[in-house]
């Protein structure tokens, strides 16, 4: 398996995750593909990046890095549209992914923060290290990192 930037997100190998998702009653795929394609979010800001894992050449995973819209705070990233497609999950390919997504956030930002809406989803992100953040909130999870880089903050 690779790990690779998609810049920019190519739209063909996005669209089985898309179709994949909806079937399974997530917007967020969709929204990721519609947010590209309006311009909306381009993962091209400081510290941004938007990562793909690949099998051969078949798009498995994405998921994304951007500045927390919702918030003032510069030094604070968050996780976006992550996505795995239901034939490589339990095989580690989420927790290589986001290994990939923090790595790349560390040289950026001081912590980050996520939006769940499901169980598994959060249990996953709990194992992660994410700390579960009162319900109500644009955000459910945060991590914070030990030693912040400067980088672009």
């Amino acid at each position: 398996m690779q790990i690779r930037p998609l810049d920019p997100p190519p739209i063909d190998a996005l669209n089985p995750l898309v179709d994949e998702g909806t079937r399974e009653g997530f917007r967020f795929p969709r929204r990721l593909m519609d947010e590209h394609i309006s311009r909306k979010a381009r993962f091209d800001g400081a510290g941004e990046v938007l990562l793909g894992v690949f099998e051969g050449d078949e798009l498995v995973a994405v998921g994304g890095v951007t500045r927390d819209p919702y918030g003032d705070a510069v030094d604070v990233g968050r996780i976006r549209h992550v996505y795995v497609r239901a034939a490589y999950r339990r095989r580690g390919v989420g927790e290589r992914l986001m290994a990939a997504l923090e790595a790349h956030a560390r040289e950026h930002f001081a912590a980050l923060v996520l939006r769940t809406d499901t169980e598994a989803a959060a249990r996953f992100y709990a194992a992660l290290g994410y700390r579960a953040l009162a319900a109500g909130g644009t955000t459910t999870h945060r991590r914070e990192f030990a030693t912040p880089s400067a980088g672009t903050r």
